[in-house]
């Protein structure tokens, strides 16, 4: 099996791309022997990795991406449903989430694959684990699979040297099947995924500052209720 990988490390993305080769060893029986035309040939997959850090604790880290969806940088992404939610006997919250997407993919890709309309649903499978302090995040899409499949997997832990903050590490596999030009396409779908991955990053920064908003104004409100009680009781003195 033939891999091309595109890496993108740090807050800045400095990318690497290789090729290597995963070779299965095949033992074939008489049955499985078949005319070279019709034997299968190998197939390019894409596989795209990131790295990001951001400046949060993990716990923070962490709820901004249980509720990451809607913002106003992922328009991509509007309808999500809660499939099923779940604690298991080590304490780890296990949630089957439904994704209402648009691939927005690039006119080219749409004519290739033949298709025009790209909303499409993705089932994610997300486990927090508070003891590890593990985030992992597994994403597939489920609609056109007999023409491209794209498989994401997001790990949050946080910073092994300074816990403070908290490391993202986010891979895509990518394939697409049946056309022709399939390794150029998958190429333009990376960049696809790898822009969407940098607006994502931009919607957990909005996230968080629209949670710690409403932490303060909690706060604010927690206060005035108190001092409105303590005045009315020195008026009344």
């Amino acid at each position: 099996m033939l891999y091309e990988e595109v890496v993108e490390s740090g807050n800045r993305s400095t990318c690497r791309s290789s090729l290597y080769w995963r070779s299965p060893v095949i033992v074939q029986t008489e049955k499985q022997r078949q005319p070279a035309k019709t034997r299968q040939t190998n197939k390019i997959m894409k596989i795209w990795t990131s790295e990001h850090i951001f400046n949060h604790p993990w716990e923070t880290v962490t709820k901004a991406a249980m509720q990451k969806y809607p913002n106003p940088m992922n328009p991509s992404v509007f309808g999500v449903d809660v499939l099923d939610r779940s604690v298991d006997q080590q304490g780890r919250l296990h949630s089957k989430r439904l994704l209402s997407t648009e691939w927005g993919l690039p006119s080219i890709v749409k004519s290739i694959i033949g298709n025009a309309r790209t909303c499409t649903y993705v089932q994610e499978h997300s486990v927090v684990d508070p003891k590890e302090k593990t985030l992992e995040l597994k994403s597939t899409n489920i609609t056109f699979t007999n023409m491209v499949s794209v498989d994401e997997r997001l790990i949050y832990k946080p910073h092994p040297e300074e816990p403070e903050k908290t490391v993202l590490t986010q891979e895509a596999i990518i394939s697409v099947k049946g056309v022709s030009l399939s390794s150029y396409l998958e190429g333009l779908m990376a960049n696809t995924i790898s822009t969407n991955a940098g607006k994502g990053r931009e919607a957990m920064e909005w996230v968080i500052r629209r949670l710690n908003a409403e932490i303060e104004e909690l706060a604010i409100t927690a206060r005035g209720s108190i001092r409105t009680p303590m005045a009315a009781a020195v008026t009344e003195k």
